[in-house]
Protein backbone atom coordinates (compact mmCIF):
# COMPACT_ATOMS: atom_id res chain seq x y z
CA UNK A 1 0.00 0.00 0.00
CA UNK A 2 1.18 3.24 -0.48
CA UNK A 3 2.07 5.80 2.67
CA UNK A 4 -0.05 8.13 4.92
CA UNK A 5 -0.22 11.20 2.27
CA UNK A 6 1.78 13.89 2.81
CA UNK A 7 -0.54 16.52 3.67
CA UNK A 8 -2.18 14.10 6.65
CA UNK A 9 1.71 14.11 8.13
CA UNK A 10 1.70 17.77 7.92
CA UNK A 11 -1.69 17.94 9.42
CA UNK A 12 -0.34 15.67 12.41
CA UNK A 13 2.86 17.76 13.42
CA UNK A 14 0.41 21.03 12.43
CA UNK A 15 -2.27 20.15 14.53
CA UNK A 16 0.35 20.47 18.02
CA UNK A 17 0.86 24.17 16.82
CA UNK A 18 -3.12 24.86 15.69
CA UNK A 19 -4.19 23.27 19.50
CA UNK A 20 -2.25 26.00 21.09
CA UNK A 21 -4.89 28.52 18.99
CA UNK A 22 -7.82 26.87 20.21
CA UNK A 23 -8.50 25.64 16.57
CA UNK A 24 -8.06 21.86 16.66
CA UNK A 25 -9.62 21.77 19.94
CA UNK A 26 -13.17 23.03 18.21
CA UNK A 27 -12.31 20.30 15.52
CA UNK A 28 -11.75 18.03 18.21
CA UNK A 29 -14.93 18.95 20.54
CA UNK A 30 -16.91 18.46 17.10
CA UNK A 31 -15.87 15.20 16.61
CA UNK A 32 -16.32 14.07 20.03
CA UNK A 33 -19.51 15.48 20.07
CA UNK A 34 -20.40 13.14 17.05
CA UNK A 35 -18.94 10.01 18.18
CA UNK A 36 -21.01 10.41 21.36
CA UNK A 37 -24.60 10.83 19.79
CA UNK A 38 -23.84 8.09 17.74
CA UNK A 39 -22.81 5.19 19.92
CA UNK A 40 -23.18 6.49 23.48
CA UNK A 41 -21.31 8.99 26.07
CA UNK A 42 -18.94 5.40 27.52
CA UNK A 43 -15.56 5.51 26.28
CA UNK A 44 -15.28 1.78 27.55
CA UNK A 45 -18.60 1.03 24.60
CA UNK A 46 -17.65 3.46 22.23
CA UNK A 47 -13.97 2.46 20.54
CA UNK A 48 -14.21 5.54 18.26
CA UNK A 49 -15.43 7.89 21.16
CA UNK A 50 -12.35 6.70 22.94
CA UNK A 51 -9.63 6.80 20.45
CA UNK A 52 -10.76 10.60 20.26
CA UNK A 53 -10.23 11.25 23.29
CA UNK A 54 -7.32 9.87 23.47
CA UNK A 55 -6.03 11.90 20.59
CA UNK A 56 -7.84 15.29 22.59
CA UNK A 57 -5.60 14.44 25.39
CA UNK A 58 -2.51 13.98 23.12
CA UNK A 59 -3.05 17.39 22.28
CA UNK A 60 -3.74 18.79 25.55
CA UNK A 61 -6.98 19.25 25.25
CA UNK A 62 -8.62 20.58 28.64
CA UNK A 63 -10.55 17.52 30.52
CA UNK A 64 -13.64 19.71 30.95
CA UNK A 65 -13.89 20.76 27.26
CA UNK A 66 -13.75 16.42 26.30
CA UNK A 67 -16.36 16.47 28.68
CA UNK A 68 -18.37 19.20 27.33
CA UNK A 69 -18.48 17.59 24.07
CA UNK A 70 -19.41 14.36 25.09
CA UNK A 71 -22.37 15.79 27.00
CA UNK A 72 -23.39 18.04 24.02
CA UNK A 73 -23.48 15.14 21.61
CA UNK A 74 -25.39 12.74 24.07
CA UNK A 75 -28.16 15.42 24.74
CA UNK A 76 -27.24 16.85 28.19
CA UNK A 77 -26.53 20.33 26.25
CA UNK A 78 -28.57 21.98 23.58
CA UNK A 79 -26.92 22.67 20.93
CA UNK A 80 -27.29 22.67 16.81
CA UNK A 81 -26.87 18.97 16.14
CA UNK A 82 -23.17 18.28 14.48
CA UNK A 83 -22.93 15.89 11.51
CA UNK A 84 -20.33 14.32 9.87
CA UNK A 85 -19.23 14.99 5.80
CA UNK A 86 -16.81 13.44 3.17
CA UNK A 87 -16.16 15.32 0.11
CA UNK A 88 -14.51 13.93 -2.82
CA UNK A 89 -12.62 16.47 -5.40
CA UNK A 90 -10.13 16.96 -7.74
CA UNK A 91 -6.83 19.39 -7.18
CA UNK A 92 -4.45 21.18 -9.54
CA UNK A 93 -1.93 18.83 -11.25
CA UNK A 94 -4.39 15.95 -11.66
CA UNK A 95 -4.94 15.48 -7.80
CA UNK A 96 -7.61 13.52 -5.71
CA UNK A 97 -8.69 14.79 -2.84
CA UNK A 98 -11.01 13.41 0.00
CA UNK A 99 -11.68 16.08 2.58
CA UNK A 100 -13.79 15.38 6.04
CA UNK A 101 -15.40 17.48 8.30
CA UNK A 102 -17.89 18.15 10.58
CA UNK A 103 -20.29 21.01 10.46
CA UNK A 104 -24.46 22.08 11.52
CA UNK A 105 -25.21 23.15 8.17
CA UNK A 106 -24.37 20.67 5.40
CA UNK A 107 -25.12 22.72 2.35
CA UNK A 108 -23.46 25.53 3.57
CA UNK A 109 -20.68 23.62 4.03
CA UNK A 110 -20.41 22.39 0.49
CA UNK A 111 -21.17 25.82 -0.70
CA UNK A 112 -18.22 27.02 1.03
CA UNK A 113 -15.74 24.17 0.03
CA UNK A 114 -17.08 24.35 -3.46
CA UNK A 115 -15.82 28.09 -3.75
CA UNK A 116 -12.61 27.69 -1.61
CA UNK A 117 -11.60 24.15 -4.55
CA UNK A 118 -12.37 26.85 -7.77
CA UNK A 119 -10.62 29.43 -6.35
CA UNK A 120 -7.74 26.76 -6.76
CA UNK A 121 -8.33 25.29 -9.80
CA UNK A 122 -9.98 22.43 -7.97
CA UNK A 123 -13.70 20.96 -8.36
CA UNK A 124 -15.97 18.76 -6.34
CA UNK A 125 -16.28 15.63 -7.66
CA UNK A 126 -19.10 12.89 -8.30
CA UNK A 127 -19.44 10.62 -5.26
CA UNK A 128 -17.17 7.84 -5.55
CA UNK A 129 -15.08 9.03 -8.31
CA UNK A 130 -11.84 9.52 -6.33
CA UNK A 131 -12.44 7.31 -2.92
CA UNK A 132 -11.83 4.40 -5.40
CA UNK A 133 -8.87 5.63 -5.96
CA UNK A 134 -7.99 5.14 -1.83
CA UNK A 135 -8.03 2.36 1.25
CA UNK A 136 -9.36 3.12 4.78
CA UNK A 137 -7.00 2.44 7.33
CA UNK A 138 -6.49 2.68 11.01
CA UNK A 139 -3.39 4.51 11.95
CA UNK A 140 -1.41 4.47 15.20
CA UNK A 141 1.20 7.13 15.83
CA UNK A 142 3.76 6.22 18.30
CA UNK A 143 6.92 7.66 19.89
CA UNK A 144 10.40 6.30 18.77
CA UNK A 145 14.27 6.17 19.03
CA UNK A 146 16.78 5.05 16.74
CA UNK A 147 17.81 2.40 18.99
CA UNK A 148 14.56 1.26 19.57
CA UNK A 149 13.21 1.06 16.11
CA UNK A 150 13.78 -2.37 14.71
CA UNK A 151 12.40 -3.37 18.38
CA UNK A 152 9.34 -1.33 18.14
CA UNK A 153 8.51 -2.55 14.32
CA UNK A 154 9.16 -6.17 15.35
CA UNK A 155 6.02 -5.27 17.92
CA UNK A 156 4.42 -3.80 15.34
CA UNK A 157 3.93 -6.51 13.45
CA UNK A 158 3.85 -9.14 15.86
CA UNK A 159 0.96 -7.05 16.58
CA UNK A 160 -0.43 -7.53 13.27
CA UNK A 161 -0.16 -3.91 11.43
CA UNK A 162 -0.77 -3.76 7.44
CA UNK A 163 2.43 -1.61 7.06
CA UNK A 164 4.84 0.50 9.16
CA UNK A 165 6.54 4.09 8.35
CA UNK A 166 8.97 6.22 9.56
CA UNK A 167 7.88 9.65 8.58
CA UNK A 168 11.49 10.85 11.13
CA UNK A 169 14.04 9.27 13.86
CA UNK A 170 11.07 10.01 16.45
CA UNK A 171 8.02 8.90 14.94
CA UNK A 172 6.31 5.53 13.74
CA UNK A 173 3.51 5.42 11.91
CA UNK A 174 1.41 1.71 11.83
CA UNK A 175 -1.44 1.02 9.67
CA UNK A 176 -3.95 -1.90 10.19
CA UNK A 177 -7.07 -2.43 9.12
CA UNK A 178 -10.25 -0.23 10.78
CA UNK A 179 -11.72 -3.02 12.69
CA UNK A 180 -8.54 -3.69 14.79
CA UNK A 181 -7.50 -0.52 15.28
CA UNK A 182 -8.77 -0.86 19.41
CA UNK A 183 -7.40 -4.14 19.88
CA UNK A 184 -3.88 -3.38 18.18
CA UNK A 185 -3.83 -0.36 20.31
CA UNK A 186 -4.52 -2.69 23.79
CA UNK A 187 -1.43 -4.67 22.33
CA UNK A 188 1.15 -2.35 22.06
CA UNK A 189 -0.19 -0.61 25.15
CA UNK A 190 0.24 -4.43 27.04
CA UNK A 191 4.43 -4.52 25.66
CA UNK A 192 4.44 -0.59 26.76
CA UNK A 193 4.17 1.01 23.73
CA UNK A 194 1.34 4.05 24.28
CA UNK A 195 -0.02 5.62 21.14
CA UNK A 196 1.15 9.38 20.54
CA UNK A 197 -2.45 9.83 18.66
CA UNK A 198 -4.64 7.43 16.27
CA UNK A 199 -7.59 7.77 13.96
CA UNK A 200 -9.08 6.47 11.01
CA UNK A 201 -7.52 7.73 7.54
CA UNK A 202 -7.52 7.80 3.54
CA UNK A 203 -4.70 6.14 2.29
CA UNK A 204 -4.12 6.32 -1.92
CA UNK A 205 -3.67 3.09 -3.41
CA UNK A 206 -0.99 4.79 -5.83
CA UNK A 207 0.80 8.20 -5.17
CA UNK A 208 1.18 10.40 -8.70
CA UNK A 209 4.03 13.14 -8.73
CA UNK A 210 3.39 16.26 -9.88
CA UNK A 211 6.05 18.19 -12.14
CA UNK A 212 4.91 21.10 -12.73
CA UNK A 213 5.55 24.01 -9.94
CA UNK A 214 3.36 26.13 -10.97
CA UNK A 215 0.65 23.19 -10.06
CA UNK A 216 2.72 22.55 -6.73
CA UNK A 217 2.44 26.28 -5.46
CA UNK A 218 -1.68 25.84 -6.39
CA UNK A 219 -2.17 22.40 -4.55
CA UNK A 220 0.04 23.85 -1.40
CA UNK A 221 -1.83 27.06 -1.28
CA UNK A 222 -5.63 25.02 -1.45
CA UNK A 223 -4.58 22.76 1.29
CA UNK A 224 -3.63 25.71 3.40
CA UNK A 225 -7.32 27.24 2.46
CA UNK A 226 -8.91 24.17 3.26
CA UNK A 227 -7.19 23.43 6.39
CA UNK A 228 -8.32 27.27 7.52
CA UNK A 229 -11.62 26.03 6.79
CA UNK A 230 -13.36 25.88 10.56
CA UNK A 231 -15.75 22.73 8.94
CA UNK A 232 -12.60 20.76 7.81
CA UNK A 233 -10.98 18.30 9.67
CA UNK A 234 -8.08 16.64 7.83
CA UNK A 235 -7.05 16.31 3.95
CA UNK A 236 -5.88 13.38 2.08
CA UNK A 237 -4.39 13.27 -1.32
CA UNK A 238 -2.82 11.22 -3.82
CA UNK A 239 0.36 13.15 -4.23
CA UNK A 240 3.86 11.97 -3.54
CA UNK A 241 6.65 13.68 -1.48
Amino acid sequence: MSGHSKWSQIKHKKAVTDAKKGKVFSKMARLISVAARAKGKDPEANPTLRTLIDTARSLNMPIENIERAIAKGAGEIPGAQIEEFTLEAYGPGGSALVIEGTTDNTNRSISEIKFLLSEHDGKLANPGSVLWLFERYGLIIVKTSTDKKDEMELTAIDSRAEDIKFPDNETMEIYIKPEGLEKVKKSLLEKNIKAEGSSLVWSPKNEIKIEDQKAKEKLAKLFEALDEHEDVNEVYTNISD
